[in-house]
């Protein structure tokens, strides 16, 4: 088992650094999602996320360079604001301007001709809207609502220009296509109103290509509790049998989704589109003369869940960061004092600096495969796929994570670790050279140091630093505390007691660590969502309410279970 770890994680280290490919062209849309995790949990006053994400988008922004010298320096300046910020108010304006000096200057080093753009964007959707206006006049609704269908298709292809022109112009476009699409799926169709409604909406979109700003920004504070809040609302109306006003709350929900859509967006696409397609259906079933309630609420709850999913704190705490360095740490001290006590004991206290000499090459290594791993880690080339990488990395740690676990079970009686440490003392002496006992304390520690590389680079990026520093540190007080009280009290102490402690919360942070990776990846579409109704989340504990991360835990659980009656069977 011991070599087997050492030889994956030294193996990891190799896929990574292969793996990278060659520079490609710089890339802002990171530094997006950082602005848009800050703006969201400032509105939503989580005070220590929003600074977390601040410092995610400091530590990639360090990494940019361009020639826009005084576009770049406006982004600096605007950045320490947000950073420095004493108020909601005054960080929620620095994020703003952040935003827009960051888009700015992507415009400075990729030009684009905006007239061109609208043009081009006008001429596109010309013969759609004729297409559409066309299935009006047939006063089909069969045909309004498969043109309205291609319509839609076509916008989500090609809206990115007046996303990116006029956030005002957008939203109301995709207000203006919701409630069409309410009429067009209403139990009784109205034609005419249908008509206004399009001529409304192809003015908006003619006015854009004309470069006109007609439509103005939504006034207000909105996020994800927000659109959590109107969930909850409408299902509350519902329950109560106003099925209009739920409706109409559904309606507002609509109304703000664009100022709020791209927090999801970024996180995950499939609710995002699921949301857009689904939330104008809700609102016109609502307005029908049977009203299937409970499939309503349904997918209400199942949408109420995959917001809370993206909302809810994922991250690690100190403890977290302290107890893989404690069990590690531990470990690799346990091996060391056997062979300082056998030496010891054996009369041969000078080759005593050998066996630290071995510790201390073990501890550089270490330290230095580390640098690699968080070069690589934070290179630009991997910007778009960090998520991808930290849930499988994750992954990875959690099933390394349970071989040691096992490891550990499997040496938590006075027998068993008695016979392991038998075992590696006479294969150290017997060789009767110093470069053996070295050998065997540095592959110790470096074994230890190459499983903490793995470990934290499973939990590092969904840390605050401040917290993953802290831990640490609490981390190698304790352990020093430790290694002074067992080399006083070497032999005395039952050094099996520690391991069963130590498996027992090595087996906790792995279930933390699979929920956490599985659903990381469940945001960026990598693993399917399955919400399971009525369960909560408990984000600390990395408990959240789908089949597929509780498959995972289950079947760490079963892992658990198995080794604990093998191990009574043994005995």
């Amino acid at each position: 088992m011991k070599h087997f770890l050492t030889r994956c994680s030294l193996i990891l280290c190799l896929l990574f650094a292969l793996a990278v490919p060659v520079q490609a062209a710089q890339s802002y849309s990171h530094l997006y999602i950082s602005i848009s995790d800050a703006l969201m949990n400032t509105k939503q006053d989580k005070e220590a996320e929003a600074k977390l994400a601040l410092e995610q988008f400091t530590k990639d922004w360090s990494s940019v360079t361009s020639e826009q010298t005084e576009a770049k320096e406006k982004v600096d300046e605007l950045l320490a604001q947000a950073v420095e910020a004493t108020s909601k108010d005054e960080r929620l304006e620095a994020l703003s301007a952040l935003s827009n000096a960051l888009r700015a200057l992507e415009e400075l080093e990729n030009p684009v001709d905006e007239a061109a753009q609208r043009a081009e964007f006008g001429q596109k959707f010309k013969p759609i809207m004729a297409d559409f206006e066309k299935a009006l006049a047939s006063g089909d609704i069969a045909a309004i609502d498969e043109a309205y269908k291609d319509f839609n298709i076509k916008w989500n292809k090609n809206e990115r220009p007046v996303r990116e022109q006029s956030i005002a112009m957008y939203g109301q476009i995709e207000t203006q296509m919701a409630f069409l699409r309410i009429s067009i799926s209403a139990e009784e169709p109205d034609v005419a109103l249908m008509k206004s409604q399009f001529a409304e909406l192809k003015q908006t979109i003619e006015d854009f290509v004309a470069g006109k700003e007609t439509a103005k920004a939504v006034e207000g504070e909105y996020s994800l509790s927000t659109l959590i809040a109107y969930i909850d609302e409408a299902n509350d109306f519902i329950d109560a049998g106003d099925y209009k006003a739920a409706s109409d709350k559904i309606l507002e929900f609509i109304t703000i989704w664009p100022s709020v859509e791209i927090e999801i967006s970024t996180r995950n696409g499939s609710l995002y589109t699921k949301i857009e397609s689904d939330m104008p259906i809700i609102a016109s079933d609502l307005l029908k003369s049977k009203v299937d309630k409970e499939a309503i609420k349904s997918k209400l709850d199942n949408l109420r869940t995959e917001i809370e999913l993206i909302q809810a704190d994922s991250n690690y705490t100190l403890w977290d960061s302290a107890l893989i360095l404690l069990r590690e740490g531990l470990e690799a001290l346990l091996i060391i004092l056997a062979l300082v006590s056998f030496l010891e004991k054996s009369g041969q206290k000078p080759m005593r600096k050998w066996i630290y000499i071995g510790a201390f090459v073990g501890v550089l290594l270490s330290a230095v495969a580390a640098i690699l791993m968080s070069t690589i880690l934070n290179s630009p080339t991997v910007d778009t796929n960090r998520e991808l990488m930290e849930g499988y990395i994750g992954l990875l740690a959690a099933a390394m994570m349970v071989g040691v676990g096992i490891w550990l079970h499997s040496k938590s009686s006075v027998a068993s670790w008695n016979r392991y440490i038998s075992k590696q003392m006479g294969n150290a002496i017997s060789s009767g050279s110093v470069f053996a006992m070295a050998a065997i304390s540095f592959l110790s520690v470096f074994r230890e140091g190459a499983e903490t590389l793995v470990f934290y680079a499973g939990i590092a990026p969904k840390m605050e630093t401040s917290q993953f520093v802290l831990g640490i540190v609490v981390a190698l007080l304790v352990l020093t505390i430790f290694a002074l009280v067992l080399f006083k009290a070497s032999g005395k102490i039952p050094v099996h007691k520690f391991f069963a402690v130590a498996t027992v919360l090595i087996y906790v942070l792995a279930f933390k660590i699979i929920g956490v990776s599985l659903h990381t990846l469940q945001l960026r579409d990598a693993v399917s969502t399955t919400i399971v109704d009525g369960l909560p989340v408990i984000s600390f504990i990395g408990f959240y309410p789908t089949v597929e991360t509780m498959i995972g835990q289950a079947i760490l659980l079963v892992l658990v279970v198995v080794t604990i009656i093998f191990k009574k069977k043994q005995k």
